[in-house]
């Protein structure tokens, strides 16, 4: 391996490890933020005396406390997906999007052959 490869090779370690730390501090945000709300929304509904005979507040408090963990899981779940997953899916679906790298790559060389940026 020369010079180049080894150093080629050693920023897409090092890109895969930064997509790696930000999964996970999305993961401990995620954990974090839900316990906090739904401790929080508990709390708040007990302070205000909100009980059965306030079916419909009662009703929306269900929703909001898992609708919120299930949408920013979902969320997670296509960030995992995309840091840990087989990319060939994507890459099906998004071959020329702005999200792809191969779209990375023209826009980069065309942008060193114009030579205006």
């Amino acid at each position: 391996m020369n010079k180049y490869d080894e150093k080629k090779a050693y920023e897409r370690a090092k890109k895969k490890l930064e997509a790696e730390k930000g999964f996970y501090s999305h993961a401990v945000v995620y954990v974090l933020i839900n316990i906090a709300i739904y401790f929080f929304v508990t709390q708040i509904f007990e302070y205000a005396g909100v009980g059965p005979k306030n079916s419909g507040v009662q009703y929306w408090m269900q929703w909001q406390r898992f609708l919120t963990p299930a949408l920013w899981g979902i969320g997670l779940l296509i960030h995992g997906l995309c840091v840990f997953g087989d990319r060939t899916i994507f890459k099906k679906y998004f071959k020329n999007s702005i999200y792809s790298k191969d779209w990375e790559e023209r826009k980069i060389k065309e942008l060193m052959n114009n030579d205006k940026f």
